[in-house]
């Protein structure tokens, strides 16, 4: 069976708010369930320019950690099954009811306002080189008030623009999302941007639509989720070296 793979990403307490992936978790459920969780490169990228720190239940970057149950890190950000309102939870990431906390933190980040921290998947390229993957709409509170008022009015399945931004003040580039009478929403999550802009770059084979518009979104940190379609011909999402663990 395939290893299933989760990043952490952290940000960088600075003007830049600079993002970077720190650590890589996988789950293996063959021949026995096993997770493991790596520090990467970004995180020794992050230690130098931005003072990042080891966490205190993974405090050696240069060690690996093996556990057969989710590390509690992880399963604190995830909501439990027990709650009365996780089906309400659930629906609001677009997933099933029995979604386990991979599927979970994969579309919900696992933010949580006490920390930095946000978990995203490792991007699935298929044998012919196309590729789904599924964010929340970042950044929607800094678009003009037209564009708010947009967003209210965005519906299942409605198609969405995807356009390279060049001059992002706060990233340089970015992914911007638009609708399709030109409103600009909101942008992708910063850790996505290398790999899209890839997308963008090998072929004119993407797309985006909106999956749900969670308007009373009290259960996510973000409303709109967006679902992208792409292919690659030549390019490996997830392949740079701030992605390599630094142990094997």
């Amino acid at each position: 069976m395939e290893t299933q793979t989760l990043f952490l990403a952290w940000r960088a307490h600075d003007p830049r708010h600079q993002w970077f992936p720190v650590g890589r978790l996988d789950l293996e459920k063959e021949p026995k369930q096993r997770y493991r969780f790596r520090y990467v490169h970004g995180a020794e990228q992050a230690r130098a320019e931005a003072g990042f720190c080891p966490l205190l239940e993974f405090p050696d970057l240069d060690q690996g950690y093996e556990f057969d149950e989710l590390f509690p890190i992880f399963q604190n950000r995830v909501m439990p099954p027990t709650r009365p309102d996780f089906p309400d939870y659930i629906r609001s990431l677009g997933l099933a009811e029995h979604a386990d906390p991979f599927e979970i933190l994969s579309i919900s980040g696992g933010r949580r306002a006490t920390d930095s921290y946000e978990v995203f998947p490792k991007i699935k390229k298929d044998a012919d080189g196309s590729f789904t993957c599924r964010f929340f709409l970042h950044g929607s509170r800094h678009v003009n008030q037209e564009a708010q008022e947009r967003i209210l009015k965005l519906r299942p399945d409605e198609n969405l623009y995807v356009t390279l931004e060049l001059t992002n003040p706060a990233s340089g580039l970015a992914i911007q999302i638009q609708t399709e009478d030109y409103h600009m929403i909101g942008w992708s999550p910063r850790y996505l941007v290398t790999d899209l802009v890839a997308a963008m770059a090998d072929s004119c084979e993407y797309s985006a639509k909106v999956v749900r518009n969670n308007t009373d979104h009290s259960y996510v940190n973000e409303q709109v989720l967006v679902e992208m379609h792409g292919r690659w011909h030549d390019h490996e999402p997830m392949s740079g070296e701030e992605f390599r663990p630094l142990v094997d």
